[in-house]
């Protein structure tokens, strides 16, 4: 059996994911071939890992011509490689590859290979995107063998656009460092690409991690945080990412007055969970966030939005959960952890008996692995 994926630009989980999955496959004797843009493979090193890697430029945003010219590649790089199972992964990547097989023709010795598509992020609502985001959605639905997807709303979404077989994805969060360390105390120095961020012992720090996107509700964390501001120690904001709102969440932060730390792109998340006071994901949506995932491993108190797949994740008693989009709200819950100490207790043994029920990248392989072996099957 052999088995390419497909996936668009990614600078984070998604294509971790992907190289999570290849990489499981090389180690089970199964070949492995990794189709996406020419930058993905200088940030993830695919081909360091065993797995083999082909360019083909399928970007974040929908450009008719060029996804054209990528759907005309993935045809050309998939009849000659004969793959049993192609996993796209994303529904740009996923509806580009559905319309590439259409064009594989089956031969004697070779069927069509069968497609699997992880839906991983809910399609933009409204406007010209978000219609054809659902022409993509149509598409996936109805070429997919299997859609896995990563939250139960996800899952109804995609029956109700015409998928056959759905089933929820196994994303589990990178594998921990085998001793990430505390950060040192008195003085908290973190040392990246970016100036060295200092931060003062005393202050507790409210850590959010991800993508500096609307998505994240970034700006919902720093309006809330102004309702805090009386707490003394005083809590420090540290917000680690990158993204197209940084510049303006900076400037939100210096309009609401707030000493809060933009932390850039990192390398020493676990380190940065291990001296969170409590960890904060104030996503207006989520799939099945990895960042989550890592916070329960490292037994934080976390905060967090009632949003996609993340209350899968936490269960009722693993996270503080609040509405989406609610400053209020959000403000109310980070208060409480910082000034209970029998609740931030609480949240934090809960944490961590809830990351040991979490999936391994073992169990991600493995049901991988029989899913492409039955849909192979069923192709032949």
């Amino acid at each position: 059996m052999k088995v390419a994926f497909v996936l668009g630009t990614s600078t984070g989980g998604t294509a971790r994911h992907v190289l999570m999955l290849a990489a499981g496959c090389a180690a089970h004797g199964v070949p492995a071939e990794v189709l996406g843009p020419a930058q993905t493979e200088r940030d993830f090193a695919f081909t360091a890992a065993g797995v083999g890697f082909s360019a083909v430029d399928i970007a974040t945003r929908l450009r008719p011509g060029p996804d054209l010219r990528a759907a005309a590649r993935l045809r050309r790089l998939l009849a000659a490689w004969r793959p049993d199972v192609v996993h796209a992964h994303g529904l740009r990547a996923g509806a580009l590859t559905a319309i590439a097989l259409r064009f594989v023709r089956p031969s004697v010795y070779d069927s069509r290979p069968g497609l699997v598509v992880t839906v991983h992020n809910a399609p933009p609502e409204g406007g010209t995107t978000g219609a054809v985001y659902r022409v993509l959605e149509r598409i996936v639905a109805r070429s997919a063998d299997l859609v896995l997807c990563v939250s139960g709303d996800l899952e109804e979404q995609m029956r109700a656009a015409g998928a056959p077989r759905v089933a929820r994805a196994l994303v589990p969060a990178a594998p921990e460092p085998s001793a990430p360390g505390h950060l040192s105390r008195p003085q908290v120095t973190l040392a990246a690409a970016q100036p060295p961020l200092t931060l003062a012992p005393e202050r507790p720090m409210v850590l959010a991690v991800g993508r500096l996107a609307p998505q994240k509700g970034f700006g919902t964390l720093l309006q809330a945080a102004v309702q805090w501001q009386d707490l003394r120690p005083e809590p420090l904001v540290v917000i680690a990412g990158q993204g197209p709102l940084e510049s303006g969440l900076k400037a939100q932060a210096a309009g609401l007055g707030l000493d809060a730390r933009f932390a850039g792109q990192r390398r020493d998340v676990p380190a940065l969970l291990a001296s969170a006071a409590v960890f904060v994901l104030p996503s207006l949506w989520e799939g099945q966030p990895l960042i989550v995932q890592e916070a329960l491993r490292a037994g934080v108190p976390v905060v967090a939005t009632r949003a996609g797949g993340t209350p899968d994740l936490t269960g009722e008693d693993a996270a503080v959960l609040v509405p989406p989009n609610d400053p209020a709200r959000l403000a109310e819950a980070v208060r409480a952890v910082l000034t209970d100490e029998v609740l931030a207790a609480r949240l934090r043994r809960a944490a961590t008996s809830r990351a040991a029920t979490l999936p391994t990248a073992q169990d991600a392989v493995d049901a991988a692995l029989a899913e492409y072996r039955f849909v192979a099957q069923q192709r032949r």
